[in-house]
């Protein structure tokens, strides 16, 4: 073959390929553009149902990663890749990787029990996972929450669902439990009452399951109160400071002494100094 035909024909290959490998990177521009629409669109479409904001975001999520695989397959077919023996690499590598990130499936197959079973949603108060937190996001492997100190924390499917969930938003009202330590020389009964009549002024604590104080145990120091108010998870915080407060100004308006423990040292001088008298009377 002479270089004249070597050079029309390795002209003709860099064209066509060349071609291709544009017609690719305009198909993935394209692609993308189409893709941040659709997805988009559907997520319009979701709050327009006012769909749940859990399982909204998850089905985008989903919806991202097919039409991402599909522009890809799309693309290699522009190459002259077989979509069916891609589609069978595909598969026979997803068993392997299936087997070496078992725990990447585990996270996933737990976000779709998260998703039907739904024992929280976006924006609900929770202990999951060994974290506790508001919701942000139930995604395909991982779920985002952020604690009370702000911090974003991201927790995987499978340790929520395999572990005990809380959800501190689901009831209408939860408990803030504290306690009220009293000296023996304060009657329970008149530290109970005075307590009760107080703790209905303080904001957001419910009337009705009205505040609980009662007796809890009994120490050195003296009884000690239990003392539960009532409320809304979203005041939960302000109450409990609160109630903190109106024990320490109410106990103090009425003269209650503080709490005392007398603790008695004896040195080793005055144990033997007991000891000489003791002897020194049985002679």
């Amino acid at each position: 073959m002479e270089l004249k035909e070597i050079s029309l024909v390795a002209t003709d290959v860099i064209i066509r390929v060349g071609l291709k490998i544009l017609g690719a990177i305009v198909l993935w521009v394209v692609g993308r553009m189409v893709i941040g629409f659709a997805v988009r669109l559907v997520r319009r479409a979701l709050d327009r149902q006012r769909l749940d904001p859990t399982l909204a975001r998850w089905t985008g999520s989903t919806l991202v990663v097919v039409l991402n695989i599909m522009l890809i397959l799309a693309i290699l077919s522009l190459f002259g890749v077989e979509t069916t023996t891609f589609a069978a690499l595909i598969a026979a590598a997803g068993v392997a990787i299936g087997v070496a990130w078992s725990g990447l499936l585990g996270n996933f197959a737990a976000g779709a029990f998260l998703i039907t079973l739904r024992p929280f949603g976006v924006g609900d108060f929770v202990t999951a996972g060994g974290v506790t937190g508001t919701v942000v996001e139930v995604g395909l492997f991982v779920t985002t929450l952020t604690t009370p100190d702000n911090v974003r924390t991201v927790v995987g499917n499978n340790k929520i669902f395999a572990d005990t969930i809380q959800n501190y938003s689901a009831n209408p009202y939860r408990r803030v439990d504290l306690l009220a330590q009293l000296s023996h020389g304060v009657a329970p009964a008149q530290a109970i009452g005075l307590l009760k009549d107080r703790l209905g002024n303080i904001p957001n604590v419910m009337k009705s399951p009205a505040p609980d104080v009662e007796i809890l145990q009994f120490t050195p120091l003296g009884p000690v109160l239990a003392v539960r108010p009532y409320c809304n998870n979203a005041h939960y915080w302000q109450v409990y400071f609160d109630t903190n407060r109106l024990i320490r100004d109410a106990f103090g308006s009425a003269g209650f002494p503080a709490p005392e423990q007398h603790v008695h040292v004896r040195t080793a001088a005055a144990v033997g100094d007991g000891a000489s008298a003791g002897r020194a009377a049985r002679t």
